[in-house]
């Protein structure tokens, strides 16, 4: 497999493994040294804070779907524009359009910078 086909794969595999709800599979998509960005707060957050927050997301959005997947690879990572849809706990449907872009190494993911609206962000984030 070509290093831009294995990115691909890699990149369908991390966000398939969020709509399942497989904190695990995310983890095994991780490098040991991960950080992720995010712009609606400019915080840098580690590996297993980020699992972390994935987990209590599942927790509080359930059927989560990463629709209108675009997906570029660029040497060394990838690119995705997607809008992430659920259900949180109050029944609301909520979505929250987005960006991640990707850095990869040795066939995991070191570094992902996430684009998000902050007003919408707050929407996703109401607890039941």
């Amino acid at each position: 497999m070509s290093e831009p086909d294995a990115i691909r794969a890699l990149a369908a595999r991390f966000f398939d493994c969020i709509e399942q709800g497989d904190v695990e599979g995310v983890s095994a998509c991780y490098a040991p040294e991960l950080v992720v960005w995010h712009n609606f707060d400019d915080l840098e957050q580690p590996r297993e804070a980020n699992l972390a927050t994935l987990a209590s997301m599942i927790k509080w959005i359930s059927e989560r779907r990463y629709e209108r997947r675009r997906v570029d690879v660029f040497e060394g990572g990838f690119v995705q524009q997607h809008v992430l849809t659920g259900t949180r706990r109050d029944g609301v449907r909520v979505s929250l359009p987005g960006v991640l872009v990707g850095q990869v190494r040795d066939g995991k993911i070191t570094r992902l910078d996430e684009y998000l609206d902050s007003a919408q962000v707050a929407a996703f984030r109401v607890r039941a």
